[in-house]
């Protein structure tokens, strides 16, 4: 779904409307800025629907996180394979990040980052989302760096993935006017530098 497209769209199920709404008014305004009725409204759903299907905000704070995540890796996967060299494969996380914001919810920088500051509580469901998250952010990208360089893969990887961290904190700030596309360049001077030194 276009993020300039309403959550009630023409077709969409309660649910899908439920989740839309959340994704969109959580990534631009925050969880505790955002309220179940402010969902409910914008999803145009009864409180019923909200409890049948997530049981309350926690469980669809969980499951809007949980969708995002699988659009992620699915749009992650797809530059990886569409990408000509194993450098360029490393490099698409930041291709990734820019497809996925220009067909959804752009929001203020990283969904799974922001939640996590927002709750600190580990028990939270959203949780093990945000873990899932790291986990493959750290796993793809070593795969990915050890198919560059047999020179420590690991170091790069971590490199490249706090330059990652860092332009989207960038988008956060608002102040670079093209911090994904910054952070690419620093990744490939990165890569470069790896491959380099074999």
């Amino acid at each position: 779904m276009d993020h300039n497209t309403d959550a009630a769209a023409v077709g969409a199920s309660p649910r899908g409307r439920l989740l839309d709404a959340a994704d969109e008014l959580f990534s631009r305004d925050g969880i505790a800025r955002t309220s179940v009725d402010q969902v409910l409204h914008h999803a145009h759903v009864a409180p019923g629907t909200l409890y049948a299907h997530f049981s309350g905000k926690d469980g669809l704070i969980a499951a809007a996180l949980d969708r995002r995540l699988d659009r992620w890796n699915r749009m992650w996967q797809e530059a990886i394979d569409a990408a000509a060299s194993p450098a360029e494969k490393l490099l698409a996380l930041f291709d990734a990040v820019s497809t996925y914001r220009s067909r959804y919810t752009p929001g203020r920088g990283c969904a799974f980052l922001a939640t996590s500051t927002e709750l600190p509580d580990f028990d939270h469901p959203a949780h093990a989302v945000i873990t899932a998250e790291s986990t493959l952010l750290l796993t793809r990208l070593n795969q990915l760096a050890e198919t560059v360089t047999t020179n420590d893969p690991a170091t790069l990887a971590s490199d490249v993935l706090l330059v990652y961290d860092g332009a989207m904190a960038g988008l956060q700030r608002g102040r670079t006017p093209d911090p994904l596309g910054h952070g690419r360049t620093l990744a490939s001077r990165l890569i470069q530098n790896a491959i380099k030194t074999e």
